[in-house]
């Protein structure tokens, strides 16, 4: 399915989130490389993750490149479609527990929080093929038990979500993104989870 402009909108303004402001997508490799994963049927979140992972690494090397282009994200955009993959496969019998004792204390006591985890990675796990009948139901149950997690590991942060959400409000606005608009909104649901995911050292996917 071909990508839609909000889309490759969310795309570029991520771009400009992760390498603070640096002008980017512009190149005609770039270009090439989006119609690339836009034939494989890469859907955009994957995209966005797999930059995540790449800038997340980036950042811990003393000297990292200097030029980067969207070239560089394909091994990770490979390895997070063989990772969906395999969870397809791998079906409800998937542990579904087996990364909850990575979680920080006091989240990781709470049992509602776990089982709403465990209930989440189930859904995740068995997820149908796109083209069954039952697709798009699953994946809204899917998004209301990872939204419910998400919930709850917000809450347990108390004061200190207060000072992520100022710092992830002043990102946002540097990457020129426009507040209330659709790629705003996008990109702050995205970045939060992964601020929430990581304080608590939650295994979220795309966090």
């Amino acid at each position: 399915m071909p990508y839609t402009r909000e889309e490759k909108d969310w795309l570029e303004r991520e771009w400009a989130f992760r390498a603070w402001g640096r002008a980017g997508l512009l190149s005609t490799d770039d270009y090439r490389q989006v119609l690339a994963w836009e034939a494989g049927g890469v859907p955009m979140d994957l995209v966005v993750s797999a930059l995540n992972v790449f800038f997340d690494r980036r950042e811990k090397r003393s000297k990292p490149r200097t030029f980067v282009a969207l070239k560089h994200l394909d091994r990770d955009v490979a390895k997070a479609v063989k990772l969906r993959e395999a969870l397809v496969r791998a079906g409800p019998e998937l542990d579904a527990g087996k990364e909850w004792n990575q979680v920080k204390v006091p989240l990781r006591d709470d049992p509602a929080a776990k089982a709403a985890f465990e209930t989440w990675q189930r859904l995740r796990a068995s997820a149908p093929s796109p083209e069954a009948a039952g697709y798009l139901a699953h994946h809204d149950q899917e998004r209301e038990a990872r939204a419910a997690l998400l919930g709850m590991a917000e809450a347990a942060l108390g004061p200190v979500g207060d000072t992520l959400r100022a710092g992830l409000h002043q990102r946002l606005e540097a990457a020129d993104m426009k507040e209330g608009s659709l790629v705003w909104k996008r990109a702050w649901n995205h970045h939060w989870a992964r601020l929430v995911a990581q304080a608590w050292a939650l295994p979220l996917e795309g966090a």
